[in-house]
């Protein structure tokens, strides 16, 4: 069963709470406040109860996404989102957010400086706290408002943000939450600079390969992704904004990075809306690459979006994303 309020909280971040290692179950907490002094707490887990217990962990200091032009037009406060792939609604798997093959572990909370996860939070957080135009989104999961003061920072009513992590992939007790287009993560907007910071976290027990409607992890696919660059093929460019009237003849390039030919029988490419094209079965030397034309309703939209490549077995092998801005030039080819 999918989180029952799943959404985006747009404030200030104006304190933080660092809670150690000693505790059941520690968390970095953040206090935000909107335009309207409303003040929330943000709950972000550092330590995961299933083993291993270190959580992986991905910051991208210069994030582009077509999900941040959509969250400058959401005003301060609480935003419930539809779970579904044409909003601000995030997901890990089929966003094409970063390459989880990039996450690496840290530890919840250890001595010294820069060497865990509450210190990575930190470098972003107080950095966020210190700028009174930086913008803070929190995507989760909103927990009902209590009449209590807030546990952590005292402020009536209580009230805020959990599940600030993929919420899909999971077994066990935690399997309830899975759901897709409802994942969490700590995105700052610095409007000084216009420079979006993006911070994604995964507990190691959780699937990257998960069904496309109930996000419950696919027992017969790998549980880790390849590590970078390990990917047999992968997308190198894409003609998302022919020259000409609609509909042009939009494009994708491949490359077989991998050391030996490469049979694309029965794979797929798959757009931001789910809908799949098939590419031609053909064998791809080594080094060498294929230019598809993409067909069957497959579109690269000029507003930005995502794509991805699917194997036989439909599991992602590889995935990209743009932004409005970069599919602006007419006739320009996107490398990534």
């Amino acid at each position: 069963m999918p989180l029952s309020r799943y959404g985006v909280l747009v404030a200030r971040a104006v304190d933080r709470r660092r809670e150690g290692a000693a505790e059941d179950t520690p968390h970095y907490q953040i206090r935000l406040q909107d335009a309207a002094g409303t003040s929330y707490r943000a709950a972000v887990n550092v330590r995961s109860q299933q083993a291993p217990p270190d959580l992986l962990y991905l910051a991208d200091t210069d994030f582009r996404n077509p999900a941040t032009a959509r969250l400058l037009e959401l005003e301060a406060g609480w935003h419930e989102l539809p779970s579904r792939a044409d909003g601000a609604a995030l997901d890990f798997v089929r966003g094409n957010l970063f390459d989880p093959a990039e996450l690496r572990s840290l530890p919840p909370d250890l001595p010294g400086v820069d060497n865990d996860l509450a210190d990575l939070l930190d470098h972003h957080v107080l950095r966020a706290i210190a700028d009174p135009s930086a913008r803070l989104y929190a995507y989760g999961a909103r927990w009902p408002t209590e009449p209590a003061p807030d546990k952590v920072f005292g402020f009536r009513p209580g009230n805020g943000v959990h599940d600030v992590h993929m919420n899909q992939g999971s077994s066990g007790t935690f399997r309830r939450d899975n759901g897709v287009w409802q994942d969490g993560a700590l995105l700052v907007h610095f409007t000084g600079e216009d420079r979006w910071v993006a911070v994604f976290l995964a507990f190691q027990s959780q699937a990257w390969h998960t069904d496309d409607e109930t996000g419950d992890p696919l027992e017969t696919a790998p549980l880790r992704p390849e590590e970078p660059g390990r990917e047999p093929v992968r997308i190198i460019a894409a003609l998302a904004n022919p020259r000409g009237p609609a509909p042009e003849p939009e494009t994708v390039t491949l490359l077989n990075a991998s050391p030996a030919a490469v049979d694309l029988s029965g794979w797929r490419l798959a757009d931001q809306a789910a809908r799949t094209c098939a590419i031609p079965s053909i064998e791809v030397a080594a080094g060498d690459t294929l230019v598809v034309r993409l067909h069957d309703g497959v579109q690269l939209s000029n507003r930005g979006g995502g794509l991805s490549l699917l194997d036989p077995q439909g599991l992602k092998v590889d995935g990209v994303s743009y932004t409005r801005q970069m599919a602006q030039r007419e006739g320009w080819t996107l490398v990534f």
